[in-house]
């Protein structure tokens, strides 16, 4: 039986996730199952639910954008995370960031300013940018189907932290297309390798430990609902406990970190 419209809104409910607050949403389609009218009914639900907050999902192009082909266009780069992100991006209403590898795409409260002036930063999750916004708006990280693997906003702490090997010294020349098709430099650094991501899955059990982020279901999806502003606080007593906690894919030693 295939889910409907209403149960997904009865599922976002039953998620905790305030409709009046800001939520980005990182998501697998398929692994929500059999839903009547696809990927469309589940942007539709999202959309509706949040209609009085703001909803943002991450548009990223960073397995293609590249000093090879540095040429970011936001209106025509495709996404490289997903159908869900795609065709949200192109629905009317929604903006897209200025970034050439890190981009997002919300729709609703105050996404202008949200979005604003992504292009003036040079990593991918500068502090000023949408990723830091998500901190000052105590925004909520819907984990859809995915892990903490998935879990960009990780590596904005990291950033701001300034964990050390984490981005490369060098920019790259990339250049930003805008709407009206002016070309735009934005010289980037770029993150050091994928595999720092691949170690976020250790504080998974210390993040509900800790209250920072519960667990429920979105149709046959396992869904994480992670609290900004909890994660960058015990993330930041983590790191400086341990720089080297994401540094490899050894368990969490978990009593080194509890207070």
């Amino acid at each position: 039986m295939a889910y409907t419209k209403q149960d997904l809104l009865q599922a976002l409910e039953k998620l905790k996730i305030n409709p009046r607050g800001t939520l980005l949403v990182h998501s697998s389609m398929k692994s929500i199952g059999e839903v009547e009218g696809g990927a469309d009914t589940v942007l539709d639900a999202l959309m509706i639910y949040m209609k009085e907050g703001l909803l943002v999902l991450p548009t990223h192009t960073w397995s293609y954008i590249n000093a090879e082909n540095p040429k970011f266009d936001v209106v025509h780069s495709e996404v490289c995370v997903g159908i869900l992100p795609e065709l949200f991006r192109k629905r009317p209403g929604v903006v897209r960031s200025l970034h050439p590898t890190h981009s997002v795409a919300a729709i609703g409260q105050d996404k202008e300013d949200f979005i604003k002036d992504n292009e003036l930063w040079h990593t991918p999750c500068a502090r000023q940018s949408p990723w830091g916004k998500l901190l000052d708006r105590n925004a909520q990280i819907m984990l859809l189907g995915v892990d903490l693997r998935r879990n960009t906003f990780m590596h904005g702490v990291e950033e701001w932290v300034d964990i050390k090997g984490r981005l490369t010294d060098e920019m790259e020349p990339l250049v930003v297309i805008n709407e009206k098709g002016e070309e735009l430099s934005v010289p980037s650094r770029r993150h050091c390798g994928d595999h720092w991501s691949e170690y976020f899955w250790k504080v998974d059990d210390y993040f509900k430990e800790k209250g920072v982020m519960h667990l429920g279901k979105f149709g046959d999806a396992t869904v994480r609902i992670c609290e900004t502003q909890g994660v960058a606080a015990l993330l930041n007593d983590m790191l400086a406990i341990n720089p080297h906690l994401f540094s490899n894919n050894e368990p969490l030693e978990i009593e080194r970190y509890r207070k």
